[in-house]
């Protein structure tokens, strides 16, 4: 049964990303900083993990004992208010926060399960991303730590997947599309959002369909290929 890290799940698209893979009948460790009702809820193994803290990641990575993991799924991020985020508000605190959390959670947390993942063949990572990280789509500005740290995400993602392609892992950067989450409860009131079981399931097929002739690409959930 191939295992599957998956991060953020105690809400939102980790939390139905986390039960779609159980119901898939994959070995899913689901992991948030917050050890909540929905995260314990889950069918499946969890575990606390805070990827902004380089001790919570070693920690979880030493729990795991060296077993083989098949997939990594980076869920977790987080966004400041539209009015805490705009060119007269943002400050250095809110870019770091973001940051954290968006930016350096995927990569460390990558950097530390590699040799788990480099333990099974045809391994993948996925990063959930957004949209409003490409600069060639960017025709609204605003929201600058938010959007500055999807675009250096995704700039990570890219680099992962030129150094792991030889090792035959493949990276993948996901964008859900406006998804009704506590992350940006503006969101809700958005025609186009719809409902994290549904994000996460276009997602998933998404992801399922990629090989290494697609690593390091940018994908919505609809299927079509984003810009950078």
């Amino acid at each position: 049964m191939p295992t599957v890290v998956v991060t953020g799940c105690n809400s939102g698209i980790g939390h139905a990303f986390a039960k779609l893979l159980v119901s898939e009948g994959y070995e899913v460790i689901a992991t948030d900083y917050i050890v909540g009702d929905n995260l314990k809820s889950l069918d499946c193994r969890h575990s606390q993990l805070d990827v902004r803290s380089s001790e919570s990641i070693s920690a979880f990575v030493s729990s795991l004992s060296g077993q083989p993991i098949d997939m990594l799924l980076n869920v977790a991020g987080t966004m400041a208010k539209h009015e805490d985020d705009s060119l007269e508000s943002v400050n250095k605190d809110t870019l770091t926060r973001i940051f954290e959390t968006n930016t350096f959670g995927p990569l460390l947390l990558t950097q530390a399960l590699l040799p788990n993942l480099l333990k099974t063949s045809d391994a993948k990572i996925g990063i959930v991303s957004s949209r409003v990280g490409s600069i060639a789509d960017n025709s609204t500005g605003g929201i600058y730590a938010y959007r500055a740290s999807k675009a250096a995400v995704n700039s990570i993602g890219k680099s992962l997947a030129m150094d792991l392609k030889d090792k035959g892992i493949v990276v993948t950067l996901l964008h859900p599309g406006i998804v009704k989450t506590g992350l940006d409860p503006t969101a809700a009131n958005t025609p186009e959002a719809v409902m994290p079981d549904e994000a996460a399931a276009k997602l998933w097929k998404v992801w399922q369909s990629k090989g290494m002739e697609d690593t390091g690409k940018f994908w919505h959930r609809e299927g079509q290929e984003l810009p950078w």
